[in-house]
């Protein structure tokens, strides 16, 4: 199978890096730290979603805003401790790309997203944030707006996702979808294409745009 584009689009978390370990550990903090039962906590999706969502879930109104700042302290502060990490094929796809033909698009904040791609050597030309849009994934709001920065007409993006949300918001975009099942198993991933990880994929750029190729 091949796939034909002119813009490639990265979810970070669980598709170019895994900050599980980070996430866990800092999650886990902020809902002792606020009094979120376990029971609360295990009934609110987690992966892919903004922050302030999480939060607002969780906690009343006027508490989010400062809670919210706090998960984002605990988690910028944990990228250090080791975790987090590149995922097999992360680095040799993206050296294979030409740095104004792709984006980082996560629902993250950008001080937080920004920390962890530091960690791994990580540079994005473009990339849009939780702090850049006023709906998150699954909204397609996200990566239209990477669409627009890198003046590609939607129809011609792929999208690169690990979660559920971001590969709905992919597909609202009207964007080829790709999933990796990184972080969910693969009948849960509704895409065009799923692949374990970015090692599966090779992409060749042309003169026509970017050939993305399921290795042999």
């Amino acid at each position: 199978m091949k796939i034909h584009a002119q813009a490639l689009l990265f979810d970070n978390d669980g598709t170019l890096v895994s900050s599980l370990a980070s996430v866990d550990r800092c999650w886990t903090r902020w809902a002792g730290e606020y009094g979120i039962t376990a029971e609360e906590f295990a009934r609110v999706e987690l992966h892919g979603r903004p922050a302030a969502e999480i939060a607002a879930d969780l906690l009343p109104a006027a508490v989010v805003p400062q809670a919210v700042a706090r998960i984002e302290d605990l988690e910028v502060e944990d990228v250090p401790n080791g975790g987090v990490h590149l995922l097999p094929g992360t680095r040799a796809f993206l050296d294979a790309l030409p740095a104004e033909c792709w984006a980082v698009v996560t629902s993250a904040t950008r001080r937080l997203a920004e920390a962890r791609l530091d960690a791994v050597g990580i540079l994005p030309k473009t990339l849009v944030a939780a702090d850049d849009i006023t709906r998150g994934k699954p909204d397609p709001e996200p990566y239209l707006l990477a669409a627009r920065l890198l003046g590609v007409d939607p129809a011609h993006c792929v999208v690169f996702e690990d979660a559920p949300a971001g590969l709905a918001a992919g597909r609202a975009a009207g964007m080829t979808t790709v999933a990796l099942t990184t972080t969910h198993r693969a009948h849960e991933l509704h895409a065009d294409l799923v692949v374990d990880d970015l090692s599966a994929l090779s992409a060749l750029v042309t003169d026509r745009g970017i050939e993305i190729s399921v290795r042999a």
